[in-house]
Formats: C-alpha cells, structure tokens, sequence
C-alpha cells in the first residue's frame, strides 16, 4: 500500500492550521508541525501555536516539544520526523504535515543533504571568533568562501545572514571540508516511503498583508508583550532571532518606543511572508488554492491525487 504525506505550504497566517485539523479528521489521521518556532514550550503567542481546543481536535506533533535552550537542528527535526512517520504509516497510509518553514518542509520531502563530518576544533573556532567579532565575521567569511551562496541568500532569505546558528554552519563546511557549502547542496537526497500530495494556500498580497496585521494584533491582546518578557532575559538565544520577540526586545531595550516595535512587527512579518511565497512557490508539484477555497474542494483534490498515482 501506498503512503501519503499530505503537505500544507503558505505564507504565515493564511490559514494552514484550520486546514490541516479539518482535513486529519477527514481522513482521521495525524498532523506533523514543521514550524521551527512551534517546537518551543517557552514560546506560544508569538508562534502562533495552535489553541488547546486545535490541539485537541485532533494528534499534533512537534509542537511545543522543545525548548529554547536546547540544540535542535533541522537535521535533528528530518530524522524524528521519517521516524515518526514510518510509524504512524503503520496505522493510516495518510498523514499529513503542515508548516511555514520551507527548509523543514524539504528536509522531510526530499531529505537532507550528505555534509561531511566536521572536526570539532573548527566548530570551536568559528564560535570564539563569532563570539570575538560578531556576525561580520560570518558572513565574511562565507561570502569570501562561497560568494555564490552568499549571494544566493542575500537575494532570496537575507534575513539567513543575520542568523548565527546558520551562519557557522555554512562557514564551518567550508572551511572543514576545503569546498563550498554550495556544493553539496542537490546531490543524492535519502529515499522516501511515501509520495507527497503538496497544497498550498495563497491570497491576493494586500488580504495577506491585512490578515498579518490583524493578527499582530490579536498577538498583542492575548499577552504577547508579557510573554516576550519573561523571555526577554535570554534574548541572545538563537531560538529568540524571531519577528515578534525580537522587536519587542529593542522596546525593552529603549531602542524602539512600543508603539515602533508593534509597526516593526508588522512590516517583519509581511516581509517573512513574502519571502515564504518565493520559496514555496519553487515547490515541485505543489497545487495552489485560494485562502477562502472550501474543504471539500481541496479533500477532492487529495481523493484524485491518491486514485491517479
């Protein structure tokens, strides 16, 4: 029998939790979270975790399992996920994953990129000189070893550069291996025991802009600001680079006044959304449905998908 991996793709707050809860108790199956900002307990309203009544409307995974201090790779995420999955396979040929995190989304799909092992001394030596010189170092370095990937991320995810988890990665494969990081991207991805039926939701860019802003907002009355707060002690924490904690990190800094950061959230956020857009729009055989399309006509179109293979 064959399996499925039912897969939502979207920018944030179009809408791909409704959809995913709907279409698991269609098909009464689970759902796998690959937002890489869900993973952490210590992070609920900024996230968008779904509410305890979404959770209980049918089985989650991966979210809230983690925590902001602890070392959690997108590499790590692959492999509990295709261990999970082969798994629930065992129980419904269906399942389904859901989540505005391209990276993790192809990491499950296609499957991670063979890196060579690095020896730790040079991990260590790119974190003291971060630690010594800061970001500048990184990227420096990366655009001085790999400029063609540089400048792939600065025109397709520059907020990457500003990543130091990453960042050291990147830069870390180039020196260990003496070859671009680049280079080992699209080589031989590890096999899959399921075929993906991949949906994505869209909306007219000014709808989206105005539903992240509505959203921002609901964030802000449910406590965000408390929460940020309580979190607000270890901000440097790479899990804490995130639009909504971030700004509301400089408020408290005195940077921003408050009324600044909740407009930085804002115009953040519609800029993460557009870059969600370019990077999912490059999936393979992904098929688009408005925002506002009924269930029943995206469940027809997984029953067609799953009759044709």
């Amino acid at each position: 029998m064959t399996n499925y991996l039912i897969t939502i793709i979207g920018p944030t707050a179009i809408g791909k939790t409704a959809l995913s809860i709907t279409l698991a108790k269609h098909f009464n199956c689970e759902i796998l979270s690959c937002d890489s900002r869900q993973f952490f307990k210590e992070m609920t309203i900024g996230t968008a975790v779904p509410s305890a009544e979404e959770l209980a409307a049918a089985p989650h995974h991966f979210i809230q399992n983690k925590s902001v201090f602890d070392d959690y790779t997108v590499g790590d995420f692959e492999r509990e996920a295709v261990t999970l999955l082969d798994t629930l396979f065992l129980r419904n040929n269906i399942q389904i994953m859901v989540g505005g995190s391209g990276l993790y989304v192809n990491a499950v799909l296609k499957g991670f990129d063979d890196f060579p092992d690095i020896a730790p001394s040079v991990r260590e030596n790119i974190r003291e000189n971060f630690e010594n010189h800061g970001i500048t170092y990184l990227q420096n370095e990366l655009q001085q070893r790999d400029p063609d990937y540089y400048t792939k991320i600065l025109q397709e995810n520059p907020q990457t550069l500003q990543n130091p988890q990453r960042m050291m990665r990147f830069v870390e494969v180039c020196i260990g291996s003496g070859k671009t990081y680049s280079s080992f991207l699209n080589q031989k991805k590890n096999s899959r025991n399921f075929t993906p039926i991949v949906i994505g939701l869209e909306a007219d860019r000014e709808l989206m802009y105005d539903r992240i802003n509505q959203r921002v907002d609901l964030m802000l009355q449910a406590g965000l600001l408390k929460e940020a707060e309580s979190l607000y002690a270890n901000k440097a924490l790479n899990a804490l680079q995130t639009v909504g904690y971030r700004e509301l990190f400089s408020y408290f800094d005195g940077d921003f006044t408050f009324d600044f950061a909740v407009e930085e959230i804002k115009k953040n956020t519609r800029r993460f959304a557009k870059r969600q857009m370019t990077w999912f729009k490059r999936t393979e055989n992904a098929k688009w449905f408005d925002f506002k399309a009924s269930p029943e006509n995206i469940i027809d179109y997984v029953k067609q998908q799953i009759q044709n293979s």
